[in-house]
Order: C-alpha cells, then sequence, then structure tokens
C-alpha cells in the first residue's frame, strides 16, 4: 500500500509492474491474510495503525481479484485500467507528428516487441502490455536468481527506456502538462 502510492505517483510503469508483483504474492500467499500477515505485512516496521491499513488494502485486493475472477491469472480491472491508459498514450504519442522522440524509441523497440508476440503463443496482447510482461518477467527471472541472456537484457534495455519515457509522459499529463 505504501509503496504503492508512493510508485503511483513517481512511475506508472513501475506502479503497474508493483502491483501484478502483489497480485502473485496473494496468490502465492493462496489468498490467506495469516500467510500475508506473516510473509509480507509483518516486515513493515510501521506503526500498528499503519499495519492495520496495509491489512485492509490487502482484504480488498483479495476481494477485487475473487469476485473479478483473476485468482489464477490475469489482474484486477485497476490495473487493467492502468495498462489501458498508458495504451491509450502510447498510441497519441505515436500519432503526435511533434513527438519524434518516442516515435524513435518505439521503432527502435518494435523488432523486439515482435519477436516477443511471437513468442506469445498465439495470445493477442498490445505492444504496451507485451513491454510490460516482458519487464515483469525479466524481473522475476532476476529474483529466482536464473541465467538470462546478454541477447535478452539487451532486448529490456530498449524496452525499459521506451516504457520510461511512457512513464515520464503519463506523469505530465497527470500534472496538468499535456504530452
Amino acid at each position: 500500500m505504501i509503496t504503492a502510492r508512493q510508485k503511483r505517483k513517481e512511475n506508472i510503469v513501475e506502479y503497474l509492474i508493483y502491483m501484478w508483483q502483489t497480485e502473485d504474492m496473494i496468490r502465492a500467499c493462496r489468498f490467506d491474510m495469516d500467510e500475508i500477515e506473516s510473509r509480507i505485512i509483518s516486515q513493515y516496521d510501521r506503526p500498528e495503525e499503519v499495519k492495520q491499513d496495509i491489512r485492509q488494502w490487502y482484504r480488498e485486493l483479495i476481494d477485487m481479484m475473487r469476485i473479478e475472477g483473476v485468482m489464477e491469472q490475469g489482474h484486477i480491472q485497476i490495473n487493467l485500467n492502468v495498462a489501458a491508459e498508458l495504451t491509450d498514450l502510447h498510441l497519441r504519442l505515436l500519432k503526435s507528428p511533434q513527438e519524434t522522440v518516442y516515435g524513435s524509441l518505439y521503432y527502435k523497440t518494435l523488432p523486439i516487441i515482435v519477436q516477443l508476440r511471437s513468442k506469445s503463443g498465439g495470445k493477442e496482447t498490445g505492444e504496451v502490455e507485451t513491454c510490460l510482461t516482458a519487464v515483469y518477467g525479466y524481473l522475476m527471472l532476476r529474483l529466482q536468481g536464473k541465467e538470462i541472456s546478454a541477447e535478452t537484457t539487451e532486448g529490456i534495455k530498449q524496452i525499459s527506456n521506451l516504457l520510461a519515457f511512457l512513464a515520464a509522459g503519463f506523469r505530465e499529463e497527470e500534472e496538468g502538462r499535456h504530452v
């Protein structure tokens, strides 16, 4: 909750990846608040009233995941909405004749996106979601201590550059500056 709020303000891409990780943590804890308490909430060095807010946040996420039918896989609607907003911004930036930097980053990243989509097993995903999924997968591999090829690392760097630009544009729009 605390991390999510901060990431939401600072970097929407980091926020979304954090929320995906939170969904997966809830799944790993089998939607059990006692397990979430012992594995996650107990690690926070915060006053008890803050921990109560954190517990409530996890309960609400669990409820959303159950109601929305994403207990096994997928993402809750609030996360899908953020991804849709990022996709909308992505498309607007590509259409903007004034925005040459983003277009250049996108066309440099496009071959990587196409390659990733070809490996997705026929699942149709948008370009932004493909990029987000790639970064999330990369982070999960790193957390697991798995070996990552130099080619993959370079591809993730390129995707990260694109997503960083997109996140900055999102923040500008939220601050009332038009992209």
